[in-house]
This record gives C-alpha cells, structure tokens and sequence, in this order.
C-alpha cells in the first residue's frame, strides 16, 4: 500500500467538499439573479449544507459503521457526486436547496470517517499529521477550487460550476478505490453505548472547544470583506487577493497544526487559541495599513487552520471507544461554530458596535476555548489511544 497515494485520495475528496461548501457563497449574486430570489434566499443554499452536515453526519456515520471504510468513503463521494450533478440539473429554487442538502450529507461522514483512514495509515506518533494531510485538500480548495468555481459560475454559469466540481467527486473515487487499502468487513455499532461515550464531560468540553475555535474563525471570516473594505479602505482587487492569502494562511497552518498535536496536543491547543486571540485583538490595528492587513490575515489564517488537527484529534481521543461517531460529530462542532460565528458578528455589527468590535468578539470566543482547554487538563482528560482498527 502506497499511504502517500491514500492520503491524496483522502485530500481530493477533501478538495472537492471544501469547494462545493464555500463556492456557493461567492455565487449569491449569480444564484439571486438567475433563480429570481433575494440574496438572502440564495444564502439559505449554505444555510441548509451546513444544517444537513451538522444532521447528517453522526447519522451517516452509524448507517456506514458495519461496512470496510474504503467502502463507504467510496459512497460517500458518490452521494458528493450525485448531489452536485443534481445541483447542475436543478431546473429551480427549490429543487437546488435539496440538491444541497443531499450534498451536504456525505460531508461529515466523509471527514469523520476519513480521519480515522488517515490515521490508520500511519505509526500512532504520526496521526494527527495524516490527518492534517487530509485537511490540506479542504485549505487548498480556498486557494484554487473555491476562486476557481467562482469563476466559471460567473463566465459560464453558476451550472458549470457544480458540473465540474462534481467532476471532482468522481476523480475522489476513483482514486480512493486504487489506492486505500480494503480493510475488513466492520461491525453494527452498539448506538447506545456509543452516544454514552459521546456525553462524557471530557467529550463534551472536546466538542465545545472545537465549537468556540470554529466560531472564532467564522466571526472574522463571515465578514472578513466589509472589515477589510471599512478598516484597510480595501478595493475589490486587495480584496480578492487577501481572501487567496487566507487559503494560504491555511495550508501553512494545517501543516504547522498536525506536526505540533503529535508532539503535545494540549500545549498545541493552548499554544493556537492564545495565538489566534492575539492576532484577533492587533487585526484591527494592523489592518489601518495594506501592508499590515496583508501580514495580520496571512498570520490569522495560519493560527485558524492549525487548530484543526488538535481539534479533531482531541475529540477522537477523548471518545477513543467511538472514535469514528465523534469524529463524524465534531465535522458538526465546526459547523455550530461557523454558525455561531456568523451570528455573533452579525450581533456585533446590528449593535452598533463597528466593524473592529467583529475582530475582538472573535477574540473573546478564544478565551472561552482556553477555558475548556484548562478545564481538561485540571480534571484529567482521556489519554487513551485512539482505536482505529
């Protein structure tokens, strides 16, 4: 088995979710016009992929749990697959917003499930990394699948974009099916045992932390272009160019993430939410100049994305008995977070509070997530290994 050539097929189906969740959102425009109805109709169309990612994914996951997960990852990118050519085929509104949905269920099964692959690829010293490898295909979708998509929804057509990223979903099984290994035949999971296991304290404050580092992101990240217009007095070309940098920030920091969790996960932790309030808190300031715009976004995308491998590999540590569930759960935990971010600075700015105050409200959901962090470490959380058979 080649596990470089299995973590690339984990990081192209990761490449193709990471595309067909964030394009969408620079296709509003395009969406509103041609399915006459309101942007804020066109944005129910994220809405409703990231509801169906944090309903399906723990469900997705048991129905899965008694088949080889080369198998399923398989299925789940043929379910990536059907729900994008749906989306192209979808003759109106309404049809479009099931198409999403249908996507969207194959989105957390895949990454919660796929991070157990991963792991299982590699030495125990080496897992958190592998699962970074796989997360890079979800920053470099920001890169080049996410402007990319934009592009040929706004020149083509917003149904050539979904076209061609389900073409994406068929390369991801074709190459998960070469190159994963076939592994055995798996078991019915015992449901109530596992949702106990998934209640625990150390769990929970796991699936919290994971929330509140999500939320952190999303607060900024939701807004991230009107602050840049407002503070940085930003034209649409800096603009564009920043939100390529943050894919950067990304890829740099998912790296940086995995290699310091298998080293100490907790210090890592620490370590990423300190340096993302921080970051947070001197945004504003920074950004009063395009110089410092530039170096405080690639800086804040790098303290974002390192936080992930942690993140994921806290939970499936701290749920070692049900690892493939709570991994599956935690895709969900980001999710509440980029909703809960969302919404915090959309709070921010109806109170009156200015577009600044978006970055410090990000900032204070850091501190919350050290909390949990420290409350962990003085009640002793699960070092147990993670059982990725």
């Amino acid at each position: 088995m080649n596990t470089r050539l299995a973590l690339l097929a984990l990081a192209v189906g990761a490449f193709g979710i990471g595309t067909t969740e964030f394009s969408p959102m620079g296709l509003l425009p395009v969406l509103s016009t041609d399915l006459h109805v309101s942007v804020p109709a066109a944005g129910m169309l994220v809405t409703a992929y990231a509801l169906g990612v944090m309903a399906g994914a723990p469900v997705v996951t048991l129905l899965l749990a008694r088949f080889p997960r080369k198998a399923s990852l398989v299925a789940l990118m043929g379910v990536f697959t059907v729900g994008n050519v749906m989306s192209a085929l979808a003759p109106g509104y309404d049809t479009l917003l099931i198409a999403r949905v249908v996507t969207s269920l194959a989105h957390g099964a895949f990454f919660g499930l796929g991070s157990i692959e991963a792991a299982s690829l590699v030495a125990p010293a080496r897992r958190a990394s592998a699962i970074a490898s796989m997360f890079m295909g979800l920053t470099i979708a920001n890169i080049f699948g996410v402007p990319t998509a934009t592009w040929v929804g706004e020149a083509i057509g917003w149904r050539m974009a979904f076209g061609a990223t389900a073409g994406l979903g068929v390369l991801a099984m074709a190459m998960a099916q070469l190159a994963l290994p076939a592994g055995g035949e798996g078991k019915m999971p015992a449901v109530r045992q596992e949702l106990r296991v998934l209640v625990r304290p150390e769990v929970l404050r796991a699936l919290a932390t994971t929330v509140m580092g999500a939320g952190a992101m999303f607060t900024l990240y939701t807004y991230i272009a009107p602050v840049l217009a407002h503070v940085t007095g930003a034209g649409d070309t800096f603009i564009t160019a920043m939100l390529a940098l943050v894919g950067v920030g990304f890829s740099i920091g998912n790296a940086i993430g995995g290699k310091m969790a298998d080293r100490d996960l907790t210090r890592s932790t620490t370590l990423f939410l300190v340096g993302l309030g921080v970051i947070m808190l001197a945004l504003p300031w920074a950004a009063l100049t395009h110089v410092g715009a530039t170096i405080a976004i690639l800086l804040w995308g790098a303290a974002t994305f390192a936080l992930v491998p942690p993140l994921q590999m806290r939970v499936m540590q701290a749920a070692h008995e049900a690892p493939g569930l709570a991994s599956s759960i935690n895709i969900g935990a980001f999710n509440m977070g980029n909703a809960l971010g969302a919404a915090l600075g959309g709070a921010v700015l109806s109170a009156g509070f200015g577009f600044p105050a978006v970055s410090y409200a990000g900032a204070a959901l850091t501190l919350v997530g050290l909390a949990l962090v420290w409350m962990g470490r003085s009640r002793g959380g699960s070092r147990s290994a993670v059982d990725v058979a």
